[in-house]
């Protein structure tokens, strides 16, 4: 991973993640040429704020399409099915910044943003404003700037998005429609047991549901498969794994994969980066 040490030399585009096990709320990713980085649909249990810093995109949320450009936010709940993706031989270069949902809540809780200390999508997918752009970009820099001393990270990071949860408070609420009860449960089921050997007929004699109408329908609520919610949940917990410092090998077994290989092909279609380059430090 990319150290507090920040962005030294490093091929553009290799995707590059900086981590501070002192600020383990937040972590930052960044890539200078990304025309040849793609991902298919994947979520994040994290809240995810991403900046475009050169040229433009399709951003895919939920079931919404976005065309965002240089100067351009995009906002992900947790657990929101969305791919972003540059437009065909065009450059594109972003940063992406994930936060602990846990954290987020409870300042946004302490603020006075929400009634109780439990999350709460929010509703912007996409700002174009320069000034929250702006100041995003300054965010990043003082994290990646390895001589500014914790305090003052910390401190940035918390003014940062302070403001910006107030400024998003004033958009109208988000009131999606609930995801049917048995479905819901099926998707326990998958979080709970993701690393078992789940086949599609557990799934339906657990929800009542037939084979094409539980797909149909889980798709619809989830935006993905039930197979590719599996997968992804993998993904998640070795991603886990590997900021522990677990070797690739060894995550590949423990998430369930049939070898390193289809691990690392599963990891670079969800991550657009190799294991390697997620854990390198």
């Amino acid at each position: 991973m990319a150290s507090a040490n920040g962005p030294s030399n490093h091929s553009a585009t290799r995707p590059v993640f900086w981590r501070d096990p002192r600020m383990p709320q937040v972590e930052l990713r960044y890539i200078d040429d990304g025309r040849e980085v793609g991902y298919a649909p994947h979520s994040h249990v994290q809240w995810s704020l991403g900046a475009i810093t050169n040229g433009e995109s399709t951003f895919f949320y939920r079931n919404e399409q976005h065309e965002v450009q240089a100067g351009d936010l995009v906002l992900m709940n947790p657990d929101w099915v969305h791919a972003c993706n540059p437009v065909e031989h065009s450059p594109w270069a972003y940063f992406m910044m994930y936060v602990d949902t846990g954290w987020l809540t409870r300042l946004r809780f302490d603020a006075g943003l929400l009634p109780e200390n439990q999350w709460q999508d929010l509703a912007t997918a996409v700002i174009h404003e320069r000034r929250w752009f702006d100041g995003y970009r300054r965010l990043a820099a003082c994290l990646l700037t390895p001589e500014r001393p914790l305090l003052q990270k910390q401190t940035a990071l918390v003014e940062y998005l302070s403001a910006l949860m107030h400024h998003l408070a004033a958009q109208p609420a988000l009131c999606p429609a609930p995801v049917p009860a048995r479905l819901q449960q099926v998707a326990d089921h998958l979080n709970t047991h993701c690393l078992e050997d789940v086949s599609l007929d557990d799934l339906c004699r657990f929800s009542g549901y037939s084979a094409s109408h539980l797909v149909r329908q889980f798709k619809q609520y989830f935006g993905i498969t039930p197979h590719a919610y599996l997968v992804n949940r993998r993904i998640q917990h070795g991603q886990h794994q590997l900021k522990a410092g677990t070797s690739i090998a060894e995550v590949a077994l423990n998430m369930g994969f049939a070898d390193q290989a289809h691990f690392q092909r599963a990891f670079k279609r969800l991550v657009a980066a190799t294991p390697s380059q997620y854990r390198s430090k």
